[in-house]
């Protein structure tokens, strides 16, 4: 079948177009019947107006210096001394080399992708059999944007500083498992081959052993330092402009269908009003969602569900859930477990897969990481309770 730029050649019109034509269109009849068609664009505006202003430039703020604090710890060897600290742990409970953990601090210091970088370094690759590299996705994708994610959470107030640290404990625990699920289904996908090097210049014996290395800036230490923080923080710029359209689309359309009218039960057009859809779903699933999340108000399950395709998207819910008094500090603890561990991955695990030339193993990466996000809220809850 022809393709260009990644996408396939298809007829114009087919049953797709149709089914799509009348879940858009049956979509937008049911929000605009109960709101107004009037009403349900100006909303829809005011909203994501507000959301750009209010929290998209705060997240690229911070994106930035943790862009910048990210760059410095690479130049000048944090990370590979992380590497060396952490790696007698990665084996036994991952299973994966010590230097994965570079990997994971990469992508909590910045986004999911950021361990596409490694895994197209043979220097870091000497160390992976075949079936542990498509992992690789998984663990990356566990701890994505968490430096964001836990200073978001913790800037909302001194009592959400011990939920945010349980929420990381939740996402470790969650990463785990999503990485433990991954490898028994890459270790059946490359069957015979499936303990080969990675990089097949290598041998078996070469896999342990080898001598680490990193490249480091031209200049003297303060042309270094400097350029490492411009550099990382230009990488937070992107971040930050990138993850626009997640939150004025993914999170504009959750605001719609979780909040409900203006004061007095009417529709004005402005910000955050909506037809209350999620908390309706969340009462019916409430008996599931409490005792395994501890959510109090069936509202807060819009965060996990944002955060499948967006965790930018997802953390900006939660200055208005604290202040209406949704998001509890158990709340907080699960949403930055699941915030972490899931952080967008429906819309880049197959790209990342893709890029780790692993795509037709997309599916079951998904699969796994579902899993995986599920445990991480469930565990956050449990230690909530343990340590609250």
């Amino acid at each position: 079948m022809d393709s260009m730029n990644g996408k396939k050649k298809v007829k114009a019109i087919g049953v797709e177009t149709f089914v799509f034509l009348v879940i858009l269109l049956g979509g937008f009849y049911l929000i605009g019947h109960k709101m107004g068609v009037g009403m349900m664009f100006k909303t829809m505006m005011a909203t994501a107006h507000d959301l750009l202003l209010s929290t998209v430039f705060l997240i690229m703020a911070m994106a930035v210096l943790a862009g910048a604090i990210s760059g410095v710890m690479s130049e000048f060897g944090a990370i590979a001394l992380i590497n060396k600290i952490f790696a007698p742990l990665m084996k036994p409970v991952w299973g994966l080399p010590g230097a994965s953990v570079t990997g994971a601090v990469a992508t909590f210091l910045s986004d999911n992708p950021a361990i596409i970088s490694f895994a197209k370094d043979k220097t870091f690759t000497q160390y992976f059999r075949k079936y542990q590299v498509p992992a690789l996705c998984n663990l990356g994708t566990s701890f994505g944007m968490g430096l964001i994610v836990t200073t978001f959470m913790i800037a909302q107030g001194e009592e959400f500083i011990a939920p945010a640290i349980i929420g990381n404990l939740g996402a470790v625990i969650g990463s785990v498992v999503s990485v433990r699920l991954m490898l028994i289904q890459t270790k059946k996908y490359y069957g015979d081959a499936a303990e080969d090097p990675y990089d097949e210049t290598l041998t078996a014996e070469d896999l342990e052993g080898k001598n680490e290395f990193r490249y480091i800036r031209e200049g003297n230490l303060f042309q270094r330092t400097l350029d490492a923080l411009l550099e990382g923080g230009r990488n937070g710029v992107d971040m930050g402009v990138s993850v626009i359209p997640g939150v004025l689309i993914v999170c504009t359309f959750v605001m719609m269908i979780t909040f409900g009218p203006g004061e007095g039960g009417q529709y004005t057009g402005a910000a955050y009003e909506g037809v209350e859809f999620l908390p309706l779903v969340g009462q019916k699933l409430q008996f599931i969602f409490e005792p395994i999340f501890g959510f109090q108000s069936p509202e807060a399950i819009a965060f996990p569900i944002t955060a499948l395709g967006a965790v930018g998207a997802a953390i900006s819910l939660v200055p208005n859930f604290i202040a209406t008094g949704v998001a509890l500090p158990n709340d907080i603890a699960v949403f930055t477990a699941m915030g972490m561990c899931w952080s967008g991955y429906l819309s880049t695990h197959i790209a990342m897969m893709d890029a780790l030339d692993s795509r037709e193993l997309a599916g079951k990466a998904i699969l796994s990481h579902t899993i995986g996000g599920l445990a991480a809220g469930i565990a956050a809850h449990f230690i909530f309770m343990l340590i609250g």
